[in-house]
């Protein structure tokens, strides 16, 4: 102590000055390291942990992006237009067709440009790969041909991550339907993860070293990753964690894969040894900025103050005097620091007071660093720019640069209004910038809007822009997050354009719940619902509502006709069962009924005219025909007169030939009535007939013609009655010109080699046919694709109309005519009509 007091006070401040440095620089390499290391690993460890869940996000974001785009292409008309017509037989083992240019089933490359599949499969219900399309250059794995029913589960939709011949690949499956909700078959997007698709899937993140792969668990071994020249497929964990920080995650959108792969995410350690040097530099720097000061402080202040001090003290004794009364022990020699102890703990707690203010400024500046960082990490994604209160650029992420156009360095310090908005949206978001300054009754929609963003080239696009603000210590910054939402509004469209398309119809258009009410009715369905006498919202009348509950109970189409103020619609119930509503369909047909009506009148005089020339060539026969009976009459009436002037008393005798006379009255009155009937035009009337009594009267007809020819008409009927609705005459017209001209045809040949039949039967499909088969010379092979041509004969008489009218009856009967060779030679016709079926006489024409 005595030898402290003999220290001069400059050199006592240096001496202690620079002990106190030591002290304070020893006491702080002990604490302050340890901590700053514990904090710096717990931050970095939160880092990691943050930097492996993104990007985590964004590969099943990528993921979810081929889900999607492949649910759109399943699920467009493009698709199903394609899959309508095609029915793929369960037997069917034919190869499948492979396209190496878009396929017509696909839509065009814009909706599916951006993703990274090689090839697209098309399946039928039985999982059989039936259409391939090779995206790429690369070939489809067989195990992929061989197994499919691995990777397809059954009328599901799926997304499967597997490896396939040792590499990992994306199998997404989606089920392709029709309108109704029937399944035509599953499209399949195959996608190699390889390491272009990893870097695809982290698209938008800038300036990272970051690394991601693959893992199977089981082996410990990399699968395939996004850096290959780094970390190369099949390389062990162990191996990599000497040079990275590796953090596995497991899959959990993926359950149905068949391996146990998980998603690793590896940093650099040189990169976080750097930062680690970096931070332990900066410590020990300002520890080191901390001591000298400390020290210069101290000795300085001790410097300067001894002077005063010697002088305060020369004065104590004065000053203890006149205020205390008492003199103040004063040291002539030697340190006064003894005096002046309490003073010295005060400038030393100022001091301590000091230092804590510099290391807490020091860690404000770095919690700002860290806020800016996570900030622009939140959403590397989309275009990230902070700006200050007023509205200036401060930060400038790279999305951002690829958005807009401008450098980073163009931007920072202009405004962003200016830069970023067009002039619509300025003002909106100056206000936006308002609320959020003022920090009260602040909802999403506040800090969350979509406005119209600019790019350096002038062209617009929609943006939906969200601000978050974020609060330094002396200042308020805001973050700027843009999307551009160019293809949803696109979509958005799409959508509200395919809404808008029942409204847009002109034909009717009405879905109807099972119960029969009215959900929905287009402004061309107002004819129906005046007829039904309700309109949406209200229910159907009972005869529909029954119709609407059969049709959701079988599942399929019915269709029906509705007469209305002079309209005619026809309708098709089109059942949705899973959804419990029926679509109404309806079609105005008036004009298509009445011109059916002219075509058919047109008919009928075409009918009748034949008629008439067929009646005109038949006149000679006729006339003969009807001379029998008319001889017999005149005989039998001379015979009866001479018996009454000879005998008056033979009574029996002229009542037999009275008999005789009224029945060849009968005979030719039954001649003259069916020549009326054939030659007179009637209208046409549909009727049920037995067809074998319609050709019995048709040979009864040309028998005086078979007997002129000199041919029998052979006629074998069926045992049974053969009932179909026909008009009666216009049959009978058809089975009449084709025996004529089987009469014709035999007329070429020698009168012993004619023969002629006609007969009816009733074939496996339901039909009944009657055929006419002549053994006439026959008909060659250029003739037969002409004969139903208009106004082609073979006769030197004829008009050539005579089987084209014939063929339009059968037709318009739902019918068909056939020609043909006769074995052993001549010519078969055969004419086939609908059996009569009573069960499905309803036809479903409802009139008003």
């Amino acid at each position: 102590m005595s030898t402290l007091r003999r220290i001069p006070m400059p050199l006592l401040s240096i001496i202690v000055g620079l002990a106190c440095g030591l002290v304070v620089w020893v006491v702080l390499e002990l604490v302050q390291p340890r901590a700053i290391r514990d904090v710096f690993f717990q931050e970095l460890e939160s880092r990691l942990d943050q930097q492996a869940r993104e990007t985590l996000i964004r590969f099943d974001n990528y993921v979810d992006a081929h889900t999607s785009t492949a649910r759109l292409l399943a699920n467009h008309r493009q698709l199903s237009d394609y899959l309508e017509p095609v029915y793929w037989f369960a037997n069917d083992e034919s190869p499948a067709i492979v396209y190496y240019q878009i396929p017509p089933w696909l839509p065009p490359a814009s909706l599916w440009k951006n993703l990274r599949p090689s090839h697209m499969l098309l399946l039928d219900t039985q999982a059989r790969v039936r259409e391939i399309y090779s995206v790429g250059q690369g070939l489809l794995p067989r195990e992929l041909l061989d197994d499919m029913e691995l990777f397809v589960s059954g009328g599901q939709d799926e997304v499967l991550i597997t490896t396939l011949n040792g590499q990992p690949y994306l199998l997404v499956t989606e089920i392709a339907e029709d309108a109704t909700g029937t399944r035509m078959g599953t499209l399949m997007l195959v996608v190699p993860i390889d390491e272009q698709f990893l870097r695809a899937s982290q698209q938008g993140v800038s300036g990272s070293n970051v690394v991601i792969g693959l893992v199977d668990a089981d082996e410990q071994r990399f699968l395939v990753s996004s850096e290959e020249h780094v970390v190369s497929g099949g390389e062990g964990i162990d191996q990599v964690r000497a040079d990275f920080l590796v953090t596995a995650q497991s899959f959990f959108a993926y359950e149905g894969t068949t391996l146990n792969i998980q998603f690793a995410t590896l940093v650099p350690r040189s990169s976080v040894e750097a930062i680690q040097k970096r931070v332990a530099d900066l410590e020990r720097r300002q520890r080191l900025v901390a001591a000298i000061t400390f020290i210069s402080v101290f000795t300085l202040v001790f410097y300067l103050l001894s002077g005063q001090l010697n002088n305060i003290l020369r004065r104590i004794p004065r000053f203890a005097r006149r205020a205390l009364g008492a003199d103040q022990p004063v040291l002539e020699k030697g340190n006064q620091l003894f005096v002046l102890e309490d003073w010295i703990r005060q400038f030393i707690q100022s001091v301590r007071e000091a230092r804590d203010e510099m290391r807490q400024q020091h860690e404000s500046e770095m919690q700002d660093s860290e806020a800016l960082t996570d900030a622009i990490m939140e959403a590397a994604l989309d275009s990230i720019i902070t700006i200050d209160e007023s509205g200036m650029i401060i930060e400038f992420n790279t999305t951002a640069e690829k958005t807009f156009g401008y450098k980073r360095e163009e931007v920072i310090g202009q405004d962003f209004t200016a830069f970023m908005l067009n002039a619509e949206s300025r003002p909106r978001f100056i206000e936006l910038l308002h609320l959020v300054e003022a920090r009260s009754q602040m909802n999403e929609e506040d800090i969350r809007q979509e406005m119209t963003a600019m790019r350096m080239d002038g062209t617009v696009f929609p943006a939906e822009l969200a601000i978050k603000p974020l609060q330094l210590q002396e200042r308020t910054v805001l973050t700027v997050y843009l999307h551009d939402i160019t293809n949803r509004k696109r979509a958005e469209q799409e959508i509200q354009s395919l809404a808008k398309f029942p409204s847009e119809s002109p034909s009717p258009v009405l879905r109807v719940n099972r119960p029969g009410v009215i959900l929905y009715a287009n402004n061309p369905s107002k004819h129906l619902l005046d007829y039904w006498g309700c309109g949406r919202g209200q229910t159907l009348p009972l005869y529909w509502r029954k119709r609407v509950d059969e049709v959701m109970a079988s599942g399929r189409n019915w269709e029906a006709e509705v007469v209305y103020d002079g309209y005619i619609y026809s309708l098709l119930f089109s059942p949705v069962a899973e959804l419990g509503y029926v679509n109404i369909y309806g079609r105005d047909i008036s004009q298509v009924r009445k011109a059916e009506s002219q075509a058919r009148e047109h008919q009928q005089e075409l009918v009748h005219v034949c008629r008439l020339s067929t009646m005109g060539e038949m006149a000679t026969g006729l006339a003969h025909e009807l001379n029998q009976p008319l001889s017999a009459i005149a005989n039998f009436a001379n015979g009866s007169s001479r018996r009454l002037r000879n005998d008056p008393q033979a009574i029996e005798d002229i009542l037999y030939a009275l008999g005789q006379i009224n029945n060849q009255a009968d005979r030719a009155g039954e001649i003259i009535k069916r020549l009326r009937n054939q030659v007179g035009k009637q209208p046409p009337v549909r009727t049920v007939a037995d067809i074998n009594g319609v050709v019995r009267e048709v040979c009864s007809f040309v028998e005086f013609e078979a007997r002129k020819a000199e041919v029998v008409i052979e006629q074998e009927m069926s045992l049974e009655k053969l009932l179909t609705r026909i008009d009666v005459v216009q049959i009978e017209q058809v089975i009449l010109n084709l025996i004529r001209n089987a009469l014709d045809a035999l007329l070429e040949v020698p009168s012993k080699q004619r023969n002629l039949s006609v007969s009816t039967s009733l074939n496996g499909a339901g039909g009944i046919v009657v055929e006419v088969l002549d053994s006439g010379p026959g008909i060659s092979p250029g003739v037969v694709d002409k004969l139903f041509d208009p106004f082609f004969t073979t006769k030197e008489s004829g008009m050539g109309m005579g089987l084209v009218i014939s063929q339009t009856i059968v037709e318009d009967h739902n019918g068909r005519i056939d020609v043909g060779s006769r074995e052993g030679g001549g010519t078969r016709f055969a004419v086939t009509l609908p059996a009569y079926d009573e069960e499905q006489e309803f036809d479903g024409t409802i009139d008003e």
